[in-house]
């Protein structure tokens, strides 16, 4: 094989290399994300039956054929709760919008049982939009799902105390219609203000999550 036939392969392979680099090998998942952070493989969640607001069982199967943004948090929660559910409240009809054949849902994961009851879930979640969810349930429950996730919470004092609070994480955690854990939103920890995810953030991401 002379210099040339050599040299005009190899030049054939490159642009061979080339064309597929650009139209075979599939675009980059991540290109149009800029808020949302992915774990590198979807997560699956423990099995788990929690009682939602209307007193009714709260199973994965409520979490399959829905996009869900689950925030963990709890009704007497001074700050960051009400302030994480009025932001998902504000997006909530462009989230709708967003084409799917599955819905987006919201979900409130209560990790306070002993004081947010059905009845108290019902009444704060119904403040902020009636086609919100709020569940809770044991800690023997609550804990490996809340881990599952990615998050955390535990109980900053005494519940002996009627005003205790409740250390918990403040992403909003993005599920897909399989009940996996694709990722979260994570709030930016500026000093001076509340560590909160923000909803423009979240509306921003959601449609290239979904179209995955």
């Amino acid at each position: 094989m002379s210099k040339l036939q050599a040299g005009l392969i190899a030049f054939i392979a490159l642009v061979v290399g080339v064309v597929a680099a650009l139209y075979i090998k599939p675009p980059s998942n991540n290109v149009k994300m800029q808020h949302v952070s992915l774990y590198p493989q979807v997560r699956a969640l423990p099995d788990f039956q929690l009682v939602d607001h209307n007193d009714k069982a709260f199973t994965p199967q409520n979490l399959m054929g829905h996009w869900s943004l689950i925030f963990v948090g709890y009704t007497y929660c001074p700050d960051i709760c009400p302030t994480t559910l009025a932001e998902l409240k504000g997006i909530y009809p462009e989230l709708q919008k967003i084409p799917s054949e599955f819905p987006i849902q919201i979900v409130l994961l209560s990790v306070d049982p002993k004081r947010d009851t059905p009845k108290r879930l019902n009444e704060y979640i119904n403040f902020f939009h009636p086609d919100f969810i709020a569940v809770s349930g044991e800690h023997p429950q609550l804990f490996p799902l809340v881990r599952a996730m990615g998050m955390m919470y535990s109980m900053s004092e005494s519940t002996d105390n009627p005003n205790y609070l409740v250390d918990h994480s403040s992403s909003v955690v993005v599920l897909n219609p399989r009940a996996q854990v694709v990722g979260r939103f994570k709030p930016d920890f500026v000093v001076g203000q509340l560590p909160i995810s923000e909803g423009q953030k979240i509306l921003v991401d959601m449609p290239a999550i979904m179209s995955q």
